[in-house]
């Protein structure tokens, strides 16, 4: 956005505080409006303004969209025309660089989600990204009548809306056109933003960015090598490991996480035991279920801090579900954007890429303190009694399954009782998340005093749970991957989690090879796509020499 315009001024987005609210431009004191700009001309549609105005406006009202049935608005829907030729995708790329404030957590979120929707540029247009690497480094000083303080304000949201573009692209990338994006100078750049005196924003989403463009194998060996040609001690993964993880700063700590997360999944350094191996975990009786979520969410090492940086909406469960009686944990925000926290049964479905989490089906339900609403069954009640939740918060989930209660807190403050979940379940709930591209959060279930105890009596989920060693371990992608080939799998176990028996068999089509728990998830066959209308169960003797089979509807 050009504020050097004296045409243009800025208007705050309803409802939005001045702190936060993302600005809308104005030309000669008009808004403009998605509305308006799909009756102007062609030349005014693509002029760079009103992209700007365009992605600004969806920035408003996307906080706005809670239920996954609305129609995209109209701001989306004129971005995704404008991107669909290659100098207008290149418009929208240099306005979200602009303008996206550093100051809005839905920021990078929304950055991703127009990415994500708009059609994929070829090998060249995507190179020609590169040159804005060149131009940020200069432009810092450009305009002479900002203050010092302004103009690196301005700098440090541009680099890393840079970063966070760079890394939107090599993920909806993949093979050539990656590669050709992992330049000397793309490397020197996100590698050279990796210290701990650059502003964390900047080194947080150029390590996320490299992390993207390793998911092509060429790209990754081409990181890898580059990181072992630093001098020995000068790694800036382990530095950043070493200087930032145990921060207070909460934008650090993240840092931290993701430069650990990195070394033990993508970049190991020869020498470096894994993390894992020295994490305390004997007083820590639940977890979080690293077998029960996608390879997208990553989970830290005590099993008790998650993390999203993937375009998906990943969810997770715990350890342990309870039946009876109250229980209660704790969730520290650590970034303050879009999570459903709560509580989930087994038989709440996560469809990950198509944004349904926690609070999404009739088996669970959610607080998400971001937009202030809560959630059961995919839609939501607004409930702005609490601020606002912020990093450092604390979200307290109490809940009584007998008296069906379930009530939420933020940092101490209650929400009223909510009890939709019992309408369609009376057992077995297990804490459980959700998160939106680049949020994270920490768990306690009771391992170390809470925060914001309620007054009523509770059980603690830590005392009553309890794990093996064996299950108390998150191992590294690399070395779970190693551990599932050299798996002996029964030819009778189920094909997707390998731990039960397959006794479910799929109609209409027929098809074969799943467990009881796994089948009750499935909204497709996995092996053809086709809509599950019943499942027929057969039931394995003791011998498992024969089967004997029985039809029910599927639930």
């Amino acid at each position: 956005m050009d504020e050097d315009d004296p045409n243009i001024t800025s208007v705050r987005g309803r409802g939005d505080s001045a702190s936060s609210a993302p600005t809308l431009p104005t030309v000669n004191g008009q808004l403009l409006s998605a509305e308006s700009i799909s009756c102007c001309a062609d030349d005014l549609v693509l002029d760079q303004i009103t992209v700007n105005s365009l992605v600004m406006e969806t920035l408003m009202v996307i906080r706005t969209l809670v239920e996954n049935e609305q129609d995209p608005p109209p701001s989306l829907m004129r971005l995704h025309s404008v991107a669909d030729h290659e100098e207008g995708w290149l418009q929208l790329v240099q306005s979200l660089v602009e303008v996206i404030p550093l100051s809005d957590p839905l920021g990078p979120a929304v950055m991703t989600l127009l990415l994500d929707d708009c059609p994929l540029p070829t090998k060249e247009t995507a190179v020609r990204i590169l040159d804005m690497i060149e131009v940020l480094q200069k432009s810092t000083d450009e305009k002479e009548e900002d203050t010092e303080e302004n103009n690196n304000v301005r700098s440090v949201t541009q680099h890393r809306n840079l970063a966070i573009v760079l890394g939107c692209i090599a993920e909806k990338l993949a093979g050539p056109r990656s590669v050709a994006l992992v330049t000397d100078q793309t490397l020197d750049y996100l590698i050279g933003n990796l210290n701990s005196s650059q502003a964390p924003p900047i080194t947080l989403f150029s390590l996320i960015a490299l992390e993207k463009f390793s998911q092509t194998s060429e790209n990754k060996t081409t990181i890898k090598k580059r990181l072992s040609s630093l001098p020995a001690g000068k790694h800036p993964l382990k530095l950043l490991e070493d200087q930032c993880l145990t921060s207070p700063n909460f934008m650090i700590r993240q840092v931290g996480f993701c430069a650990q997360w990195c070394l033990d999944n993508l970049f190991p350094i020869e020498g470096r035991r894994f993390t894992y191996e020295d994490t305390d975990t004997s007083q820590i009786n639940m977890m979080l279920n690293s077998n029960d979520v996608s390879e997208y969410l990553k989970i830290g090492p005590n099993g008790l801090e998650a993390r999203c940086d993937a375009s998906s909406f990943e969810s997770a469960r715990c350890t342990f579900s309870v039946d009876t009686g109250c229980w209660y944990y704790e969730v520290l925000v650590i970034t303050c954007g879009v999570m459903q926290i709560g509580w989930a049964t087994k038989q709440s479905k996560f469809l990950n890429h198509e944004g349904y989490g926690i609070g999404d089906d009739e088996y669970s339900q959610a607080y998400d303190g971001c937009r202030q609403l809560m959630w059961f069954n995919a839609t939501c009640e607004s409930h702005d009694e609490l601020p606002r939740w912020k990093a450092g918060d604390t979200v307290g989930c109490f809940i009584d399954i007998d008296q069906q209660t379930l009530i939420f807190s933020l940092n101490g403050a209650q929400l009223k009782p909510f009890n939709q979940v019992f309408q369609n379940s009376d057992s077995g709930f297990f804490p459980a998340a959700s998160f939106m591209s680049f949020q994270q959060c920490e768990f306690n279930f009771g391992w170390k005093p809470f925060s914001f105890p309620p007054n009523q009596a509770f059980q603690s989920f830590n005392k009553v749970s309890s794990l093996t060693p064996e299950q108390k371990l998150i191992l590294p992608r690399p070395l779970k991957l190693a551990a599932l080939k050299r798996l002996s799998v029964k030819e009778n176990d189920c094909t997707l989690c390998f731990d039960n028996v397959a006794n479910i068999k799929l109609l209409p089509c027929n098809h074969k090879g799943f467990c009881d728990r796994c089948a009750s998830q499935l909204e497709a066959c996995p092996m053809c796509r086709s809509p599950i209308e019943t499942v027929e169960k057969m039931l394995a003797t003791k011998s498992r020499e024969s089967l004997l089979q029985r039809s029910y509807s599927k639930q």
